[in-house]
C-alpha cells in the first residue's frame, strides 16, 4: 500500500500536503486508495496511467495491486491493451484449445510466459503477458506456419498458472511411462529408488505440488482402471492426476517404504509417518493406507512445522473472541477447552495458545496422538497404544510430572475428562479439544460424559468454538446478489445497504471462486453467573440467554461480519456455521 502512495506522490498523481490533512482529519485506520478517490484526491484516469508507467517499468508488479482496494487490476489489464491496440482477453471465460498448445514446445511457452488459445481460419489468438515483447512474438509466430497470429492480452498469473499446470501434467506423463516401462521389462514393483527412480520422482512431485496448491491431505487411492489423486484444498478435495491402474502398486510400495510400514502388508490398514523438506521448509507427513476393493487407499495429512510458531493475533480471531480467549488462557489454572468439527484448526489454536503462554519459569506438558508440531521449551508425550500408554495413563504419569499447563490432544473419553477436570480443580492450566458444534454445547456434552455439573463449573474458565471458512479468491472476486432464500437466513444478521462478494472462479482458484481460508469463532468465559447456572442444571437456552447478556458474540455473527468485509460468502457461512 506504502509503496503504491510513493508512486502516486512521486508521479504527481497524489498531493502530498493534501494527503497530510486527510491523515489529520480521518486517521490511518481510513488511508485506501478508494477512500482518497471518494474524497476526490486521486484521479482514477491519473492513477492508471502512473500505474501502467511503473508497470512497464517493472518497478511494480500486478500482484502488487491485486489486494489494494480501488484499485481495479482488470481495469488496468484493458487500458494497458487499447494503448497498445490489441485485444484484453479475460482468460477464464476463453474455450482454451489444448491441442493447439500441445504443439507448441512448453518451454518456448514458459520461457515468454505466452498462451496459445485457438485457432479460427487463417488466423490464431495467442495471449501474451507483455504484450510489447516482441522477441515473443518472433519466436511464437514462427510456429505456426504461414497463419496470421493475432495478439491479445492475458493476466501473467493466469497464463503462468495454466502453462504451470501443463509442465506439470506432462512430467506425470512422463515418470509414468518410465514406470510402465521399467515394469514391463521385469522391474520388482516393491524394490527401491536404484530399480524405479522414476517412482522416487513421481512422489516428489506429488508432494511438492501439493506444498504449492495449499493442501492439507493427499488423497491416493486405486480404482478399476486408474490410479488417482486428490488434494483436500481449502476444505475440498480436488482430482488433480489421473494415471493407469499399474502405476498404483510401486507408488503405493514406495509410499509405504518412505512411511517405514510392511510393502508386502496390503490386507490391513497400516499408520506411519516421514519428514520431508521441501521449498526450504520441513513438513511431517501422516500416512494412513486402507485396503480396498482395487487396492488400497493411502491418504497423507500434510504438517507445516512452521505452523506451529502460528501467533494467536494472526489466527483470524474477531476481536471480542481474542481478547477472551487471551484472558482464559493467562487464568493461573482451571480448564480452557478449544471445539469444532474435525479439519476446524482446533490444534493450529491450542498451538497458538501453548506459544502465547509458554515461560521457562512454568513446567509445560503435552499428551498427544501423535504429537503433530515439535516446539522448544515445553515436554511432548507421544500416545503409544502398544505400550498401554495412552490419554489417561499418560496425564495420571504427568501429573506426578510437578507441571504447571498441561495440553491434552484431545478429550476422548470420560476417564480422561475427569483428569483434566481434577488437574484444573488442583492448581493446573489444562487446554485440550472437544469436538461439539458450539462453545455453549460443550457443557451438555461434558455431562452426557458423565461428568458432575459441579466439577464442571469449578473448572472451566472459558470455551472457543471454531470453524475454518474459505475465502473469496482476490483474482476474481466481484459484488453478488444474494438469492432471496438465502437473504432470509441472514437478513437479521445484515443492514438494509449491505454488500456481498463471491469469486466468479478464475484458474488461479481452479475455478472455485475461493483462495485460502479463515477462522471464524466465538468465545464463552464462564463468569460467576454462569458458574452457578451449570452447577444448578441449567438448560442451553438459559445458558445462552446469559451468555448473550454478557456480550456473547457467536460464531455465525462472526461469519457474517467477515462476509460483509468481503473476506467470503454468506452461502459459506450459512454452509459451515449455520447449526
Amino acid at each position: 500500500m506504502q509503496k503504491i502512495i510513493d508512486i502516486l506522490i512521486k508521479e504527481n498523481v497524489l498531493d502530498e500536503r493534501k494527503l497530510e490533512l486527510f491523515l489529520n482529519r480521518y486517521g490511518e485506520s481510513k488511508l485506501s486508495i478508494a477512500n482518497l478517490i471518494k474524497v476526490r484526491l486521486i484521479h482514477i484516469d491519473e492513477m492508471e496511467k502512473a500505474l501502467l508507467k511503473e508497470l512497464r517499468l517493472q518497478s511494480i508488479e500486478m500482484r502488487d495491486l491485486e489486494s489494494v482496494t480501488g484499485i481495479s487490476t482488470t481495469d488496468l489489464l484493458k487500458r494497458q491493451a487499447k494503448e497498445a491496440n490489441i485485444e484484453y482477453v479475460d482468460l477464464k471465460d476463453v474455450q482454451i484449445d489444448f491441442k493447439l498448445i500441445k504443439r507448441l514446445p512448453l518451454k518456448q511457452l514458459v520461457r515468454y510466459k505466452v498462451l496459445p488459445l485457438y485457432a479460427e481460419g487463417d488466423t490464431v489468438t495467442v495471449a501474451f503477458s507483455n504484450p510489447n515483447d516482441f522477441e515473443a512474438k518472433g519466436a511464437i509466430e514462427r510456429f505456426f506456419h504461414g497463419k496470421m497470429m493475432v495478439v491479445a492480452l492475458g493476466r501473467k498469473e493466469i497464463i503462468e498458472q495454466i502453462l504451470n499446470q501443463l509442465h506439470t501434467e506432462e512430467k506425470v506423463e512422463e515418470f509414468s511411462a518410465d514406470i510402465k516401462q521399467d515394469l514391463e521389462q521385469g522391474g520388482n514393483e516393491n524394490i527401491d529408488e536404484k530399480a524405479l527412480p522414476a517412482v522416487v520422482q513421481l512422489i516428489d512431485l506429488i508432494l511438492e505440488k501439493a506444498i504449492e496448491k495449499g493442501t492439507s491431505d493427499i488423497h491416493i487411492e486405486a480404482t478399476e482402471h486408474y490410479s488417482i489423486v486428490r488434494y483436500r484444498i481449502d476444505g475440498m478435495l480436488q482430482e488433480v492426476f489421473r494415471m493407469e491402474q499399474a502405476i498404483f502398486s510401486p507408488l503405493a510400495s514406495r509410499m509405504k517404504l518412505l512411511s517405514n510400514l510392511d510393502i508386502a502388508e496390503k490386507r490391513k490398514p497400516q499408520d506411519g509417518r516421514f519428514t520431508k523438506i521441501l521449498t526450504g521448509r520441513v513438513f511431517d507427513f501422516r500416512v494412513s493406507t486402507l485396503p480396498t476393493l482395487f487396492g488400497e487407499s493411502i491418504v497423507m495429512r500434510i504438517l507445516d512445522k512452521s505452523k506451529s510458531m502460528v501467533k494467536l493475533e494472526d489466527a483470524g480471531m474477531n476481536s471480542i473472541s481474542y481478547e477472551r480467549f487471551i484472558k482464559g488462557i493467562h487464568a493461573p489454572y482451571g480448564i480452557v477447552l478449544v471445539t469444532g468439527p474435525t479439519g476446524s484448526g482446533k490444534t493450529t489454536t491450542l498451538y497458538g495458545a501453548l506459544n502465547e503462554i509458554k515461560n521457562v519459569k512454568d513446567k509445560t506438558i503435552t499428551v498427544e496422538d501423535p504429537v503433530e508440531y515439535q516446539m522448544e521449551g515445553i515436554q511432548q508425550v507421544q500416545i503409544n497404544k502398544q505400550a498401554e500408554l495412552g490419554f489417561p495413563e499418560a496425564l495420571r504419569s504427568i501429573l506426578r510430572q510437578d507441571p504447571d499447563k498441561i495440553m491434552i490432544g484431545e478429550i476422548r473419553d470420560q476417564e480422561t475428562l475427569r483428569i483434566a477436570i481434577q488437574a484444573a480443580l488442583t492448581g493446573h492450566l489444562v487446554l485440550s479439544t472437544l469436538h461439539t458444534n458450539s462453545a455453549i454445547a460443550a457443557i451438555g456434552r461434558m455431562l452426557d460424559m458423565g461428568i458432575e455439573s459441579y466439577l464442571i463449573s469449578g473448572a472451566l474458565v472459558a470455551i472457543q468454538g471454531q470453524r475454518l471458512v474459505r475465502k473469496i479468491c482476490q483474482n476474481c472476486k466481484e459484488q453478488a446478489t444474494l438469492s432471496p432464500k438465502l437473504y432470509e437466513d441472514i437478513k437479521d444478521y445484515v443492514p438494509a445497504d449491505a454488500k456481498f462478494y463471491e469469486g466468479k472462479g478464475c484458474a488461479i482458484c481452479n475455478d472455485s471462486g475461493y483462495m485460502g481460508r479463515e477462522m471464524i469463532s466465538e468465545v464463552l468465559t464462564i463468569s460467576e453467573t454462569l458458574s452457578t447456572m451449570i452447577a444448578n442444571g441449567a438448560s442451553k437456552e438459559q445458558l445462552e440467554i446469559q451468555a448473550n447478556k454478557e456480550g456473547f458474540f457467536p460464531m455465525f455473527k462472526d461469519g457474517i461480519q467477515k462476509a460483509l468485509e468481503g473476506k467470503t460468502t454468506a452461502s459459506e457461512i450459512i454452509r459451515v456455521a449455520r447449526s
